[in-house]
């Protein structure tokens, strides 16, 4: 006898066996699908992405803004005059904002996964080297150095996102990567104090230092140029990704086409919008403890409890901002006034806040005001961001580091110019002049088209060779 005679042979009908289900769970088809069915659920391995981003955006943040915090100290050690003070602050904005361009450059030429390292190993061991300045000109080289390594960070960090994101997520993941920076800003005044009470200012930037270091190294290990090369991406979540982005998926660019993007009016009206963003937002975040310490009569202590508190306000404009900007996008499908509508209400509810922030005579009250004005002005931030993505494709690294150069220009204006205004005006004016700026931004804003792209005619040009090669 066979040995297979023993088993049953299905009988059979005049109907079709129904299809195996992967619900089946006795089946042994079942079985066979479950790791299928499995595949065929997206992994989330882009939000893992967007976390290292995220936290990568908080060092940026905690290692700027952790001398802020420490100049009343700093100032009297080293026999700082508040001006001196004030081109220190700007040495990091000078070489934070030259360097926009080659930094975006550098992760649009060989990717983000070997730019953002090299970058923020750079930056990280100048954070350090600041603790080792004995004077105001060795001062100003450390930080000169220190931001020509984070000006990249930005423009790669948009570039890593772009190859990842779908684009009905960027403005939320650009929202929520700058609220992680406001969130590590927001952070530093009280950890700073902290530390400066037990070992002194020096001890912050070595520490603040170490964290960047061991950023570099998770995310080297971790982050792929694009999907395609990341194991932990399934099938499923890559097929997600290159529909959304159609197809688009190359690594890195061959060639910058400058000429055509600095020819561009869209690119210079967002960067000038930056401009504006820019020389307002370093108002708080070089000058904002010593305000509270000068001008308002608080204590170290509490000079680092309330410097936080506009900051954390400021993370949750970066996150709503974002979110309403998508969502409106998503219910309408009119993305260009999705981004416009809601970044200029932002700049206008900076302004109208930062008024009464200056000129009430109640400290707290003055606070609560800054508050509202810092969540405004942050609104905005991940929209601009978005912007880039939205008109940039393969070019939104360079797109975004014209635009922050542009920002940091502003920045690195603002700390001198404040300095020289206090000492000639008080503090009034200088918060008078900003909410002016954000006025400005806001028209400027209404007039971005984020359904745009801003290499459309660069792409339309290369494509007719293309078409006359083929016959066409």
């Amino acid at each position: 006898m066979n040995d297979h005679s023993s088993l049953q042979q299905p009988r059979k009908t005049g109907r079709p066996a129904p299809p195996e289900s992967c619900g089946s769970v006795p089946s042994v088809a079942a079985r066979k699908c479950a790791p299928l069915c499995a595949d065929s659920r997206p992994t989330h391995v882009r939000y893992r992405v967007l976390g290292l981003i995220v936290a990568a955006y908080m060092i940026t943040y905690m290692d700027r803004v952790n001398i802020a915090t420490a100049v009343p100290v700093m100032q009297k050690e080293l026999g700082l005059s508040i001006v001196t003070v004030g081109w220190i602050f700007s040495a990091f904005r000078w070489g934070y904002g030259m360097f926009q361009i080659p930094g975006g450059w550098l992760g649009d030429r060989i990717g983000p996964r070997r730019a953002l390292t090299a970058i923020v190993t750079w930056w990280s061991v100048f954070t350090s080297a600041t603790a080792m300045a004995w004077s105001a000109g060795s001062m100003i080289v450390c930080r000169f150095c220190f931001g020509m390594g984070e000006a990249g960070a930005f423009p790669i960090a948009t570039r890593s996102l772009s190859r990842w994101m779908l684009p009905a997520e960027r403005g939320f993941a650009q929202g929520i990567a700058h609220a992680g920076s406001r969130l590590g800003a927001a952070l530093t005044p009280g950890l700073v104090v902290l530390i400066m009470v037990a070992y002194g200012w020096r001890v912050s930037f070595f520490a603040f230092g170490a964290v960047g270091l061991v950023w570099s190294a998770l995310w080297y290990g971790f982050y792929r140029d694009t999907p395609g090369e990341h194991a932990g991406t399934n099938a499923a979540e890559r097929k997600l990704i290159e529909d959304a982005l159609a197809g688009n998926q190359r690594a890195t660019t061959r060639r910058i086409p400058w000429s055509d993007l600095l020819r561009s009016p869209g690119l210079w009206t967002l960067s000038l919008m930056y401009f504006f963003y820019g020389y307002c937002i370093d108002v708080y975040l070089d000058w904002y403890p010593k305000y509270l310490n000068d001008a308002r009569g608080f204590n170290v202590k509490e000079m680092g409890f309330y410097a936080s508190l506009p900051l954390l306000a400021g993370t949750v404009g970066d996150l709503l901002g974002g979110w309403l900007s998508d969502g409106w996008a998503k219910r309408t499908g009119n993305l260009k006034m999705a981004r416009r509508g809601v970044a200029a209400t932002g700049f206008l509810l900076a302004a109208a806040a930062m008024l009464p922030a200056t000129f009430t005579t109640l400290p707290r009250a003055s606070v609560w005001y800054t508050c509202i004005a810092v969540f405004g002005l942050e609104s905005t931030v991940g929209i601009s961001w978005a912007i880039p993505l939205d008109i940039g494709g393969d070019y939104a690294g360079s797109i975004s580091s014209v635009m922050n150069m542009c920002g940091n220009i502003g920045s690195a204006i603002s700390p001198p110019l404040l300095a020289y205004l206090v000492r000639a005006y008080g503090w009034h004016v200088p918060f008078v002049i900003s909410a002016g700026f954000c006025v400005a931004a806001a028209l400027l804003f209404m007039k971005i088209d984020a359904t745009r792209p801003i290499m459309a005619h660069h792409e339309r040009r290369l494509a007719v060779p293309n078409l006359r090669g083929a016959g066409l």
